[in-house]
């Protein structure tokens, strides 16, 4: 696949600018879960939580702050690494699981990866694809802490209001970016419903049967199929 630098689209900054910006907002936001963290009191799930949601929703700047996709996946290629040292000799503790095997925050950058590499020309599938990973898996944990209604996947606790959460958020974010997000294709609200429901009901069943943090790349996966073979 050749992906040529893109033309006609509002871009504020440049490539390198972008990255910088992309790379304050990042570690700014870790350190301010840090900050959380130490000075609140907050547990690791929150501050994860925060740094989750808050890098999701940085790829509604990237057709933006980019002329080429070239810089942003390379990028997200180097946060994955660290974010595997991360996870073997704990760096940051705000980005911290319970559950060592859970290599979720290695496969978010990978999965934000491929999502700007496939969709590069279609800025609002490329945002519309990350939201089901960003909101609705960011959201259901979160959610779901509080539900009373218990299924187990393996050793993994899960519950009917954390995937209805989950859902919920992921539709949304799905339809809000499909319709406002400027680019190829253009919807209507009405005709960005569909697609997202589609797409946030397929994504809330696999996340809820995806262990150890591989629903970052198989809810990712399972959005960007449907948007790819959706006919817009």
């Amino acid at each position: 696949m050749h992906l040529a630098p893109r033309t006609g689209f509002p871009h504020i900054v440049n490539n390198w600018l972008g990255l910088i910006i992309c790379a304050v907002y990042i570690f700014g936001l870790i350190g301010l879960a840090e900050g959380l963290r130490h000075w609140r009191g907050y547990s690791s799930f929150f501050t994860r939580k925060v740094i989750h949601i808050g890098v999701g929703l940085l790829i509604w700047a990237v057709p933006f702050l980019f002329t080429s996709p070239w810089p942003f996946i390379l990028a997200c290629f180097g946060f994955a690494i660290l974010t595997f040292l991360d996870w073997r000799f704990g760096f940051f503790q705000a980005m911290a699981s319970s559950n060592r095997q859970n290599l979720g925050t290695v496969y978010f950058p990978l999965a934000a990866a491929a999502v700007v590499y496939l969709f590069w020309d279609t800025p609002p599938l490329m945002v519309a694809a990350l939201m089901p990973l960003t909101l609705g898996d960011g959201l259901a944990p979160v959610i779901g802490k509080y539900g009373t209604h218990e299924y187990h996947i393996h050793s993994s606790r899960r519950t009917i209001e954390g995937t209805i959460g989950f859902f919920v958020a992921a539709a949304v974010g799905t339809w809000f970016a499909l319709w406002v997000m400027p680019g190829i294709p253009e919807l209507t609200p009405l005709e960005a419903v569909a697609p997202a429901i589609v797409v946030a009901l397929a994504t809330a069943l696999v996340e809820a049967v995806s262990l150890w943090g591989v629903d970052n790349l198989t809810v990712t996966a399972t959005a960007i199929v449907i948007l790819a073979i959706w006919p817009f």
